[in-house]
């Protein structure tokens, strides 16, 4: 009869006995792991260009709207807050198509997904993480952008002391409006994502629905230059304002149709400030709740299916 011989060999494991900080641990690194993916941490130097150059815009921007308040010669021609947002908001929907692809897709098409699901960790908390670690990376970017151009515009005044007394309720418009902006631009591109693996396909999705609708409402809003004056004439802004579209009285509502003008409608309204757009023009003609009632849906659909998208997958 054959003898089978065996050792043991202590390798020197030994039973985990720290703290165990269960699901709130995880969300915390995946939120943190997220924040690193989208600025390009850890990653080689190609990684964290697009973020640095967009950080550094937005600062210079901040920059030379608030020397150009230094140089104002009438308060009409001083920058405003609306004004940075319009700039910004721009290369901050192209940032949010490219980055945010990179915090859902490699780990569905590497299989990482459900390593991380293995753990005391459930969809919704990936997901939720996720998108938090997104979202507060667009706030950093706004807010950095905004509370340096503040600082500038009070600077900039003659009585410091004064615009800042006049002007302190700045600081939560452009706070909530940044807010507006920082959860959209977050949520739809995050949604598109999680219907493909390959992050190209997913950015240029998200990059051509904003331009394509932007084209289509531009046509749908447009006015007949017939009906307008010469862009000299004193009277050009209010005909501008009051003329009628092309496609009649149902053209303020192909206003809806810009996605990319989306948050800014509603961006607008809480700063008290009106874009000189032909699209937001005819926006503004819709009743007040209409652009905000849209920007809901817009907003909240999208996550909508982001969370069921996610909620289906199984370990």
């Amino acid at each position: 009869m054959t003898e089978y011989s065996s050792e043991v060999f202590d390798l020197g494991y030994q039973r985990y006995e720290g703290p165990r900080e269960g699901r709130m641990r995880a969300r915390k690194a995946i939120w943190i792991d997220g924040m690193r993916t989208a600025l390009g941490l850890g990653r080689g130097a190609r990684a964290k260009i697009l973020p640095g150059v967009l950080f550094g815009f937005a600062i210079f921007m901040a920059v030379i709207m608030s020397l150009v308040a230094t140089a104002a010669d009438s308060s009409d021609d001083i920058p405003t807050h609306a004004d940075y947002y319009r700039i910004i908001s721009v290369i901050l929907l192209i940032f949010s198509a490219i980055i945010a692809p990179e915090l859902l897709c490699p780990d569905r098409r590497d299989g990482v997904i459900y390593l991380y699901l293995v753990r005391p960790l459930t969809t919704t908390d990936y997901v939720a993480s996720r998108w938090l670690a997104f979202f507060s990376v667009s706030m950093a970017l706004i807010c950095s952008g905004q509370l340096i151009l503040f600082v500038g515009l009070t600077l900039a005044a003659d009585e410091s002391l004064s615009y800042l007394k006049d002007n302190w309720m700045d600081v939560p418009r452009f706070l909530g409006a940044g807010l507006v902006i920082a959860v959209f631009t977050t949520t739809l591109p995050l949604a598109v994502s999680a219907f493909t693996t390959r992050k190209a396909y997913a950015a240029a999705f998200v990059i051509g629905l904003f331009f394509i609708s932007a084209v289509i409402a531009g046509i749908l809003t447009e006015c007949d230059p017939m009906d307008l004056p010469s862009e000299r004439s004193p009277g050009y802004e209010t005909a501008l304002e009051e003329c009628e579209p092309r496609t009649g009285e149902v053209g303020k509502w192909f206003g809806l149709i810009d996605i990319g003008q989306v948050p800014g409608h509603v961006s607008d309204l809480i700063m008290d400030d009106e874009s000189k757009s032909q699209v937001a023009r005819q926006v503004r003609k819709l009743p007040t709740g209409i652009p905000v009632i849209w920007y809901l849906i817009m907003t909240a659909g999208p996550g909508y299916v982001l969370w069921q998208r996610y909620r289906r997958l199984r370990v």
